[in-house]
């Protein structure tokens, strides 16, 4: 690792529970904010989700959107295509084999100017082969998150909705950046529902 890379690197502090909560207490960074770790719900349990010692397990919303290969459309960013995906409102998803699709949080954020965050997949998805990839919460952004799941397996993959989907890790650097995703007027800013990628 190069100099400047571990100087980096050492100027960020990942945050802890008693941060995160105070920030989505007094400034609303997270809604709805959950103070522990939800780990059952009406008598059964579930994947879990809510406040963790360094970081908080973001839900994901009932609604889906599952790739599908139907029209024969070419993933491409520049031109993403409405109908590469089939919609699902329902309590669990099914993402066919070697596939792929998004989802939203239940819950929304708003970003500090001087945090970044990384989101990463929970450990009991992961286990079955099941990926979440959500890039990084930029300085001022808020809205609700877009989370991709990839099915690697070759087998088809049940998500459950309204469960823990993914970690939220809060890094905060000595000092606001220069130019905010808010400033610089980032496209996915306050994004409602599932958003597919655009120019």
């Amino acid at each position: 690792m190069k100099s400047t890379e571990r100087g980096a690197l050492s100027s960020m502090s990942l945050k802890s529970d008693r941060w995160i909560k105070k920030m989505a207490l007094e400034r609303g960074m997270i809604e709805p904010f959950v103070d522990e770790q939800v780990r059952e719900a009406e008598g059964k349990k579930i994947v879990s989700y809510g406040l963790s010692s360094y970081g908080y397990d973001i839900r994901v919303a009932n609604r889906f959107k599952v790739f599908t290969n139907v029209h024969n459309s070419i993933v491409d960013p520049k031109n993403f295509r409405e109908d590469a995906f089939v919609d699902i409102q329902a309590d669990t998803c099914i993402i066919p084999p070697n596939s792929f699709a998004l989802a939203v949080s239940v819950e929304y954020f708003r970003i500090p100017c001087d945090v970044l965050t990384l989101c990463i997949g929970k450990s009991t998805y992961a286990r079955c082969g099941i990926i979440v990839n959500v890039t990084p919460f930029e300085p001022e952004w808020e809205g609700y998150v877009t989370l991709e799941i990839s099915n690697t397996t070759p087998l088809p993959a049940k998500i459950y909705a309204n469960e823990g989907l993914a970690q939220v890790l809060f890094l905060q650097g000595q000092e606001a950046c220069a130019i905010s995703y808010l400033q610089r007027g980032g496209k996915y800013m306050r994004q409602e529902g599932i958003t597919i990628p655009h120019m």
